[in-house]
């Protein structure tokens, strides 16, 4: 089939209710003033574009329970991008990012607004401020827009339950991230630091980019307890599988696809799953030269090139693309299993495991 994020023209319809939604938002915050406006304008930037992966496992979850095509689906699958539009804001602040998909992230570009504009005190200080509100103001969005999707009340009622624990728990999952990235690992076993980088992953990526709108989708659609069982099992392995391809791309991924720059990851010092992987098949030679490289923001393009190879040289790579393998293959199996799944929702469901892992670099 064609690209399954583009079947009933997803993409096209969620990009016209994000434009909607910020010129309503516009027009709430016209009695304030222009001065608000560079944060609107921060978030009309960072959700112009992209997959809209989450919006679809959510639209398509609602397709799954047998539920027609609507407006109103739609709406709630777009409260999903204003949610990663939050994470997102809040996640280059807290990683120091420079950039986002290809452009200054937000907090750079208001500190650039600041310094351009001749104002007083410190210009990154006002950056790192306007990009959490703007953050905020997502999540404010997030929930006007599931609020008023335009769903039946009973329908949102059977998902609100988790549509309020995926707020919560990637919440927590950042912060989690952050805890992790300050805990020394010199000290654990590899079992130890592959256990403790997955445990990141699913709690600050998997289940919110697609377990979580999966099941919000099915349960505001009405799917049973079964499916929505199995349902879950397919998300968050397709979740993990999803985030160790990202963590990859972010290694060894073109910046023209990414958006960031080669090496971004490793000059942040990201313990991912594949380092991990990289510190236990490496020599004590290359280990050395990992903790002494990983985490330095001058790392040259000589470093970044030095850390790949030994990435893929301790087996790192090869461990996991194994577990990607691995997950992909028991998403498939879970949605098999949710027999109760709509026809084409199940057709677009499967052609979204091989969308959501490509190996593109």
């Amino acid at each position: 089939m064609s690209n399954p994020l583009d079947r009933a023209d997803l993409r096209q319809r969620v990009q016209a209710c994000i434009d909607a939604e910020l010129v309503h938002q516009r027009g709430v915050l016209a009695e304030i003033g222009s001065d608000v406006d560079d944060i609107v304008d921060a978030i009309g930037s960072l959700l112009t574009g992209g997959k809209r992966l989450r919006a679809a496992f959510l639209y398509w979850g609602h397709r799954a329970a047998g539920r027609p095509d609507s407006d109103a689906a739609v709406r709630l699958a777009t409260s999903m991008e204003f949610f990663q539009g939050a994470a997102l804001l809040h996640d280059d602040v807290m990683d120091d990012s420079d950039s986002r998909r290809g452009m200054p992230s937000a907090h750079r570009a208001l500190a650039t607004h600041h310094g351009a504009r001749g104002w007083v005190g410190d210009a990154d200080r006002f950056g790192m401020a306007g990009a959490i509100l703007a953050g905020n103001l997502c999540l404010n969005w997030t929930e006007e827009l599931y609020a008023t999707s335009g769903l039946p009340a009973e329908d949102l009622a059977r998902a609100r339950g988790l549509f309020d624990r995926m707020r919560t728990q990637l919440m927590a999952g950042q912060f989690l991230d952050v805890v992790e990235s300050v805990r020394p690992w010199t000290t654990l076993s590899d079992d130890e630091r592959i256990a403790r980088a997955s445990h990141v992953i699913r709690y600050k990526s998997a289940k919110y980019s697609i377990e979580h709108p999966l099941l919000i989708g099915a349960a505001s659609g009405g799917l049973g307890e079964e499916d929505l069982a199995a349902l879950s099992g397919y998300g968050l392995d397709l979740g993990e599988a999803f985030q160790l391809r990202d963590d990859i791309l972010g290694v060894f991924g073109d910046p023209e696809t990414t958006g960031k720059p080669a090496g971004d990851d490793l000059r942040e010092g990201k313990r991912t799953v594949l380092v991990a992987h990289t510190l236990r098949g490496a020599t004590p030679a290359g280990r050395e030269r990992m903790d002494a490289l990983l985490g330095r923001p001058d790392l040259t393009l000589d470093q970044v090139d030095e850390l790949r190879a030994l990435m893929t040289d301790s087996g790192g790579v090869d461990a996991v693309e194994a577990t990607i393998a691995r997950l992909t293959a028991s998403a498939r199996a879970s949605l098999t299993r949710a027999v109760g799944v709509e026809d084409e929702a199940r057709t677009v469901l499967e052609a979204l495991v091989e969308t959501s892992t490509a190996r593109t670099f």
